[in-house]
């Protein structure tokens, strides 16, 4: 038996391989764009089937497809949005810039995968990939449709998940810690004391800011640009096709889809997703701040700052026994830096979508879904990992503490401000406590000194 069949598309005859379901178009891209090892991401793919199911419905119900037809093609990408055909799209991410190359692979398979069926149930029907399963679409609505609806899903289903499990456990760590006072730090420099929990809850708010930013940006990828078809106009599409077929991807994924209202802007710009990965951004930014403060106060253990313990997950050295590295910070800081630079080209892509079409489609959506899918990854490493296992090194916090010499602030409405940046600057010049420098000055007694210096009541 041949390892291959031949398939034809309007160029001609191609050799596709027996056991796949793809068609010719399919296979001169995997032949023509032989570039990196970037793949379209499967949830691209998934987005898709989702639209072609909607249309497919859609169409029947208008009167434009048999029920045999329909029924035929929904079974069929139900099978493809649950996985089961994913060894069936393998084109990469460096096609053409309309995505147009991976909407036909995903057609060809439906087609193929469905005619195969009706043969098996002795149907005389037969399903075109571009006839049926693309009917009333363009590759650039379906495919700039898809683009919301992976990232939506994603982002509902995974990143924020994410997040609130690591939000969930810094305030846990805030109640805990209310009560370990630490010294504070401004420009690396000591400062007034606070409590770890008060240092933690910042962390915390952080994390629910960035909770409510993404959110918010995420409603935007709610629109859809199905029912454009080729430029925008709807061509070769029934007026309410885009209305109705979003509202059956609606109810579908148990999102608010909706058909976007202008689909010129729809085709060519690429707005909302600059602006939801504007937000990715930010939570990255904070992310990077969280892991570098964690793998800073933990730093030592007793050369550093030492006032964290962090698990011990593995050794740290192939050289020096015994050593512990703080490596789940260092993975989410270097996620936090994938981001960044995913933005820089998410965003000049964007800028690209001349005249009535943004010809750099699949470079965004693969930069925006490895963003949502490494920081949601990061963040549930970092917390399973990490944060949940954060412990206070109480000695050391209450040693850092007593040796401060920003606990002089405490002095200043007693003193002046004048009078206690002298205490402060001889203590440290002659390596004393604040309390010796204090008493050498002559500016106050034992008792006002400690009843005025309590870090207590600094926090």
């Amino acid at each position: 038996m041949a390892d291959y069949r031949i398939e034809k598309d309007t160029l001609g005859e191609v050799q596709v391989p027996a056991e796949k379901f793809w068609g010719a178009q399919t296979q001169r891209s995997k032949e023509n764009f032989k570039i990196g090892n970037e793949k379209m991401p499967i949830e691209v793919v998934y987005g898709l089937a989702y639209i072609k199911k909607a249309a497919a419905i859609v169409n029947n119900k208008s009167g434009r497809m048999s029920e045999t037809k329909m029924n035929t093609i929904t079974k069929v990408c139900t099978d493809i949005i649950n996985g089961k055909y994913d060894g069936h799209f393998p084109l990469a991410v460096w096609q053409t810039g309309s995505g147009t190359q991976t909407n036909m692979n995903v057609n060809e398979v439906i087609a193929n995968r469905s005619n195969e069926m009706l043969k098996e149930q002795g149907s005389s029907e037969r399903i075109h990939p571009n006839d049926d399963v693309n009917m009333s679409q363009s590759s650039n609505d379906t495919f700039p449709s898809a683009m919301h609806i992976a990232a939506f899903q994603l982002l509902a289903g995974s990143l924020i998940p994410s997040l609130n499990q690591l939000k969930q456990t810094f305030a846990i760590k805030e109640k805990a810690f209310d009560k370990v006072i630490k010294i504070g730090r401004t420009h690396l420099q000591d400062a007034t004391p606070l409590t770890l929990g008060q240092e933690i809850s910042g962390w915390r708010a952080m994390l629910e800011k960035n909770e409510k930013m993404i959110a918010d940006a995420s409603c935007s990828l709610l629109d859809l640009a199905i029912g454009g078809t080729a430029v925008g106009t709807g061509i070769n599409a029934s007026p309410v096709f885009g209305s109705e077929a979003a509202a059956v991807i609606a109810e579908l994924t148990g999102h608010p889809f909706r058909s976007s209202e202008n689909k010129f802007q729809a085709l060519t710009s690429h707005n909302e997703i600059v602006f939801v990965h504007g937000a990715l951004k930010a939570l990255a930014a904070d992310l990077m701040k969280i892991a570098n403060d964690v793998r800073w106060l933990s730093s030592g253990p007793r050369s550093g700052i030492g006032e964290l313990k962090i698990p011990s997950n593995e050794p740290g050295s192939s050289i020096m026994p015994g050593k512990v590295n703080p490596t789940q910070s260092e993975a989410l800081t270097m996620i936090a830096c994938q981001i960044f630079g995913n933005d820089a080209t998410i965003g000049f892509a964007a800028s690209q979508g001349n005249f009535e079409l943004n010809v750099f489609k699949p470079v965004i959506i693969y930069n925006l879904i490895q963003s949502i899918q490494l920081l949601s990854d990061g963040m549930e490493s970092f917390n399973e990992k990490c944060a949940v296992g954060i412990e206070a090194n109480e000695e050391v916090i209450e040693s850092h503490v007593n040796r401060s010499l920003m606990l002089v602030t405490a002095l200043n409405t007693h003193i002046g401000y004048e009078k206690a940046a002298k205490i402060a600057k001889l203590a440290f010049e002659e390596n004393t406590t604040l309390k010796e420098a204090a008493l050498k000055t002559g500016f106050l007694t034992v008792e006002k000194f400690d009843q005025w210096v309590k870090p207590e009541n600094m926090i």
